[in-house]
């Protein structure tokens, strides 16, 4: 038997690790997830480590760089430009752009392309607005669903967050 939880409301996309996302009408999903979603990031060529690939933990300023399409785009749904923080359009394989974030980085990095995109944990990343909402009031500020950087955005018909909350208020386990 069926149960329906909510709605789906928004879709998104995340080309280049750590960059702006875009909101999608409609994708196309497989095995490796969304088409052209977390399928770019830069590789930290001085980083011998495990985690090569740079992150907005490394370079907060990277979540204001904004993957583009001006034109007609890559076949596999990838981005062919992107739009740096102070409106500069910069092919997404120049040096360029290699070199500002480098700057920016203070050491050097490059594009790369992986066709599975591994740069992350699961294929689709799928959160309710219940989540996020409660997310917002246990933080005590709006929470922006951009910030958990997820695919799809489910508009939950319910939230289990009040019973739980008022189940530990009196005292009782919560559930697993």
């Amino acid at each position: 038997m069926a149960i329906k939880v909510g709605e789906v409301i928004a879709l998104f996309r995340y080309p280049v690790k750590s960059m702006s996302g875009e909101a999608l009408e409609m994708a196309d999903a497989g095995w490796h997830g969304l088409d052209g979603d977390r399928r770019l990031a830069f590789r930290r060529l001085d980083d011998r480590g495990g985690f090569p690939w740079l992150s907005a933990t490394k370079l907060p300023e990277l979540v204001l760089f904004s993957p583009q399409r001006p034109g007609p785009g890559a076949s596999d749904g990838l981005p062919t430009h992107v739009r740096t923080p102070e409106g500069e359009q910069l092919a997404l394989w120049g040096q360029e752009l290699a070199a500002d974030v480098g700057r920016r980085l203070g050491s050097p990095v490059e594009m790369t392309h992986l066709n599975r995109g591994i740069f992350d944990e699961a294929s689709v990343s799928v959160i309710t607005s219940a989540t996020v909402s409660e997310v917002g009031r246990l933080a005590g500020q709006r929470a922006d669903v951009r910030r958990f950087r997820p695919n799809v955005l489910i508009a939950s018909l319910r939230s289990d967050f009040d019973r739980h909350r008022n189940r530990c208020a009196s005292g009782a386990r919560p559930e697993s």
